[in-house]
């Protein structure tokens, strides 16, 4: 078989397969569960990178590969599934924005593919000048849709509908922006990753909530 099989690539195909269910979700209604799946795959994202540092043995090929599958993989988990999150959802409550939630996703899908297209192109360049760890990001990473989108939608309830899909889609909006404005943002390291994923855990067990009926807001 083609490829390169070895436990660092395991968080990011746990990932693709995660936005996947979640998209599918998305046909059903379901977006509860479909903001969970995002959350999961924002997770694995957060760990991925540790993970494939911690293999010394991976030759370059491997090394490339697993750069490759993980930019492809964040354009599905962070592009795709969000902007058709956004769709789904805004025609769900707001039918007459079909085509700006359109636009707006097409927008967004083509803010991270140049993000993570630049981003690919600059690390590139990055590693054969220097062995360091990065610092900082320039534009904001599309991962991040990953903890911004969820809280978000967590408040859904506390606007009338339709004024919560314009809200929605202004969100999304100005995340493309974001993702294409050459700005530095530091890269989250030890205490700060800890933090961001209490924020995950949190955001998931009030969806769960949300999701029973515990939580209205």
């Amino acid at each position: 078989m083609i490829g390169f099989y070895n436990y660092t690539v395991i968080l990011t195909y746990i990932s693709l397969i995660s936005s996947f269910i979640g998209i599918t979700q998305l046909f059903k209604g379901n977006f509860l569960f479909s903001v969970f799946c995002l959350i999961i795959s924002g997770g694995c994202d957060m760990f991925d990178g540790p993970v494939a540092r911690s293999c010394k043995k991976r030759t370059e090929q491997a090394k490339t590969f697993g750069i490759q599958i993980d930019s492809l993989c964040d354009l599905v988990c962070f592009g795709i599934f969000p902007a058709i999150l956004n769709y789904s959802y805004t025609i769900s409550i707001n039918d007459n924005l079909a085509i700006p939630a359109v636009a707006v996703g097409a927008l967004f899908l083509l803010g991270a593919l140049i993000r993570l297209g630049y981003f690919n192109v600059m690390e590139q360049e990055r590693q054969q000048n220097t062995t360091e760890r990065r610092e900082y990001y320039q534009g904001l990473p599309v991962t991040s849709v990953a903890l911004f989108l969820p809280i978000v939608f967590i408040f859904r309830n506390i606007f009338p509908l339709t004024v919560y899909s314009y809200i929605l889609n202004v969100f999304m909006l100005g995340m493309a922006v974001f993702f294409v404005l050459n700005i530095k943002i530091r890269k989250p390291h030890g205490l700060y990753t800890l933090v961001l994923l209490a924020i995950s855990l949190v955001m998931i067990m009030v969806l769960a909530l949300q999701g029973a009926g515990i939580l209205r807001f």
